[in-house]
């Protein structure tokens, strides 16, 4: 049972929840004996003391957020320290771990993936950093192993950047705010939203956090319950969870676009750390007597069943018994859905038996490959077979230390002697580098995606495959039935092995380079042939004028779609090498059409109009908009989507567009906050166009004054459709920060670094 609060409620005690009514007053009142305002019960929650801890500014209104560390993996620490490099970084002045754990294949693109890593461990020399070699860990376990502590907040440059059930409030973002913090600027945010996860009861043998996760985010996630939001987990329900199961249910609050977590903190957190050999990073954290949340979610725990998300989003959930039950329906729906995002992906022709056949299996990453999982799943599948035809499943512990404490119990010899192959630990399941499916395949994964293409099928080659997500349980359970769909709630006498965990440090201890706070200024970076600096990029003009060059109509678009995952990560250290993969499996045309655009600009800037120009000009001028000619007026394109930015933190998804000329969005919503972040880092207007568009693909807009509205902070926009007629339309731009302003002015962050610098 999943209950919302959609309005504000009162935590009275930690336990009894009070609705923020007329009645509220009366009940604190005989609760406590005094009245309890709003205002002071918000610094009641666990999130209103950390973020106080961390906060700059001179109020909590406005917070300038430092962090206690930094994250970043191998694909996007290349273009971080590059972009920090310019601005005129001198060392790392708090812990940055760079973790080898996406691009680890090293086979794919020939030593590109290898260079970055070597740019990596020369980058950690030079500036004081922590390098993880591949192989090793998990960006995310190994920040829950070796940095979270009690009271913490860490940045990562990856969405599930989550470690709130070790009582660390950590975000995930685009490198562009990762740089900010190595110059030893802030984070500036309003304060955020902050929204209860009350938890009662236990969850059944079988149920897994994964299962938990995507019942919460079939909850919330449509209806937007906790968009930009922190998710703040009490209730007596915590207790009955080991807190490596919590990290599991932790990691997939990313999927509900929220924009952190954090989680009450107890004995078995506080043994966690001692077995991390980390007793001093506890801390307790509870909510005050009384604390106000801007709402509230109860979560029955025993209620929870198994659960699988349909691709292709972690929101498209369903109990297993219940698609069980109506395999045809639930799958003939899910097939017209898929279709529309993925020709030629058949579920209806996987029912056998009334039952979903599937030809793989995952369980992998931070989501999937913690201990507890695979222990799990290794129970389920002791002394038993996963049999010999097109089901296959794989493994990928999620660091080298579990993997060390697998092996030592039995755990890895019970599945492979099962069938399962097990591997090191790689990122590359949850985003299309590894155990890519065959074509027509349904994989279902515990990892953290399951988005269009997400597998690695390329839909330029004619394929097409899925992911399915579920816990690490019922994919086993699926695993001993030949891949036919089966909860681990059916499995009988199943004796789970809940062997005490060693966590043995020595992995790390020998491989791990820890250079914080030993920067070696004479130390070389080391450069690989594919490793390229930015491109020179342009101020905001005084007016804009931009072309359509993608109009997508879809209601959610993914950072997957804007910037395909998957292979194309080699190239994430090559900034025009990557881009030319922009929108290339949603809209095949926009890089030709938006080169075009940055040609026609380019010829413009040197003093010669192009013909196409002239007239949009002359219409211009016919429509006497005063003060507009082609020396003060820049050209770029731009994509419209009606809700972008769903997904990955990957700020490629904006500096693509902006390499190629893209000069804004315009969006009826923002997925993320991370994503209009990442727009506004790269120079890019993040528009918003609340009303049906006048205008179509291959249209030309004008936004006359725009540095002047901007710098203003006017939120509402004058724009016209040029053409015959010439028709204006109304945009606004939402709530800027006075560094964000001039972020878009300078026309990129790295722009207005070099200015503060000079």
């Amino acid at each position: 049972m999943i209950k919302i609060h959609t309005n504000g409620v009162f935590l009275s005690g930690g336990s009894r929840i009070i609705d923020a009514d007329c009645n509220a007053e009366a009940q604190l009142r005989n609760l406590h004996g005094k009245a309890v305002s709003i205002e002071e019960a918000k610094k009641g929650t666990i999130s209103y003391s950390i973020l106080k801890h961390h906060n700059r500014s001179s109020g909590m209104d406005k917070l300038q957020i430092t962090f206690d560390a930094l994250a970043s993996h191998d694909i996007t620490y290349v273009g971080i320290i590059q972009t920090a490099k310019a601005s005129g970084l001198e060392k790392f002045p708090v812990p940055y771990v760079l973790t080898n754990c996406h691009n680890s294949l090293c086979a794919v693109g020939g030593t590109i993936n290898e260079d970055d890593h070597m740019f990596g461990l020369s980058a950690a020399k030079k500036y004081g950093g922590i390098y993880v070699p591949p192989h090793l860990a998990v960006i995310h376990m190994y920040m829950r192993e070796m940095m979270a502590g009690c009271g913490k907040m860490i940045l990562g440059s990856d969405s599930h950047t989550r470690y709130g059930a070790l009582g660390t409030m950590a975000i995930g973002e685009g490198g562009g705010e990762l740089v900010k913090q190595l110059l030893c600027n802030t984070y500036d945010i309003n304060y955020p939203r902050v929204v209860a996860v009350y938890l009662t009861g236990a969850p059944r043998p079988g149920v897994g956090p994964q299962d938990v996760a995507l019942a919460m985010i079939g909850a919330v996630f449509e209806k937007g319950t906790v968009k930009n939001s922190v998710m703040e987990f009490v209730g007596p329900g915590i207790s009955s969870l080991p807190t490596d199961y919590r990290c599991g249910i932790d990691v997939m609050t990313t999927e509900t676009a929220c924009l952190s977590s954090i989680w009450e903190t107890d004995e078995d957190t506080r043994e966690f750390f001692e077995v991390h050999g980390r007793p001093e990073d506890y801390a307790p954290l509870h909510p005050a007597g009384v604390a106000y949340y801007d709402g509230l979610i109860e979560v029955d725990l025993s209620s929870i069943k198994p659960m699988i998300a349909l691709p292709f989003h972690p929101s498209n959930v369903y109990e297993i018994d219940t698609l069980n039950q109506n395999a045809g329906d639930i799958l003939r729906e899910a097939e017209r859905q898929t279709q529309a995002a993925l020709k030629g992906l058949r579920l209806t022709d996987k029912i056998k038996n009334g039952r979903l056949q599937v030809e793989q299996g995952v369980i992998a990453g931070c989501a999937g490959g913690t201990y507890t999982n695979v222990m799990a799943a290794a129970s389920i599948l002791r002394r038993h077979s996963i049999g010999n035809g097109e089901f296959s499943l794989s493994v990928y512990p999620s660091s080298q230390p579990v993997m060390l404490e697998l092996v030592k119990n039995g755990a890895i010899s019970e599945l492979m002697q099962a069938g399962a192959t097990v591997r090191s630990a790689f990122c590359g399941p949850c985003f299309g580098a590894g155990d890519v499916p065959a074509n027509g395949a349904l994989s279902i994964r515990h990892t953290t995606r399951n988005f269009p293409n997400r597998e690695g099928s390329k839909p330029s080659g004619n394929q097409a495959a899925g992911v399915a997500l579920m816990d690490a349980r019922s994919i086993a359970a699926t695993a001993l039935h030949g891949g036919l769909l089966t909860p681990a709630t059916e499995l009988d006498e199943v004796k789970y092995d809940h062997s005490g965990y060693y966590f043995d440090q020595k992995p790390y201890h020998n491989r791990v380079y820890n250079g914080f706070g030993k920067p070696d200024p004479a130390a070389e970076l080391k450069y690989g042939p594919n490793i390229i600096d930015w491109p020179k990029i342009n101020p905001m003009p005084e007016h804009l004028l931009l072309k359509v060059v993608s109009f997508i109509t879809d209601p959610v678009t993914t950072t997957d779609e804007l910037i395909p995952s998957g292979e194309t990560s080699s190239y994430r250290s090559n900034p025009l090498g990557l881009a030319e993969f922009t929108l290339s499996r949603r809209d095949p045309l926009y890089v030709a059409k938006a080169k075009t655009v940055q040609a026609m600009e380019k010829e413009r800037a040197g003093g010669h109009v192009p013909e196409e120009l002239r007239v949009v000009f002359a219409e211009i001028q016919a429509a006497e908009i005063v003060g507009i000619h082609t020396e003060n007026t820049g050209l770029g394109s731009v994509i419209y989507a009606v809700k972008p930015g769903d997904g990955s933190a990957r700020e490629q998804a904006a500096s693509c567009q902006r390499v190629l000329g893209g000069a804004a969005n315009i969006a009826r919503e923002y997925a993320t906050k991370r994503y209009r972040s990442n727009l506004i880092n790269w120079g890019m207007v993040p528009f918003v166009l609340e009303e049906p568009p006048l205008f179509e693909n291959g249209s030309y807009l004008l936004v006359p004054y725009i540095r002047d509205a901007i710098l203003s902070g006017t939120s509402s926009i004058q724009a016209y459709l040029v053409g015959n007629p010439f028709q204006p339309f109304t945009m606004r731009v939402a709530e800027l920060t006075p560094d964000e302003k001039r972020i878009l002015l300078a026309g990129c962050l790295i722009n207005f670094n070099r200015q503060n610098r000079s």
